[in-house]
């Protein structure tokens, strides 16, 4: 009978990008901006204008994470679930597309208010060295539910809970 031994064992280039994808998530919900930082490459592409009326625009990773940090602080709590991952690579470039939900708390009523938002994120990665960063991000919103009015003041309310106003 023969086992496999450790160096036998290979790595699915499939897996290691969805974990990138899936560490986007990880970041904002327990607001580990290092974790969320360390995925990106130094410039991101950003097309978020399915959610707000913000165009698709380039952003340093350095400012997304600072601003991710303020907009999150707003927010009591977030749960972002990524499902079926469908990734494709192409030599040092990358895809993967993810079905989404994010749901999103805010404790300053009884009941606490809660905004879902469902569709799916599309990503663009590249290889940088041993690891794979993210380049592009696109999120395309299918449905909402619940109360989005204090969606659009989290960044000032995150803002003043830093002490930053």
């Amino acid at each position: 009978m023969t086992t496999a031994s450790h160096s036998d064992c290979f790595v699915d280039e499939r897996i290691t990008v969805a974990q990138v994808v899936y560490n986007y998530a990880m970041g904002i919900d327990t607001k580990n901006w290092d974790l969320h930082r360390s995925i990106f490459a130094d410039e991101v592409t950003m097309d978020f204008e399915s959610w707000h009326s913000v165009p698709k625009h380039v952003i340093r990773a350095d400012e997304l994470s600072k601003n991710s940090s303020v907009y999150f602080a707003g927010l009591d709590a977030t749960q972002h679930s990524m499902t079926n991952p469908q990734v494709t690579i192409d030599g040092d470039r990358a895809r993967c597309i993810v079905y989404m939900q994010a749901e999103h708390f805010l404790n300053d009523a009884e009941p606490a208010r809660r905004f879902v938002i469902g569709g799916y994120y599309t990503d663009e990665l590249v290889r940088d060295g041993d690891t794979w960063k993210i380049v592009a991000v696109t999120l395309k919103v299918l449905w909402t539910r619940g109360d989005r009015s204090f969606m659009d003041d989290a960044h000032i309310l995150g803002a003043k809970r830093l002490g930053l106003s």
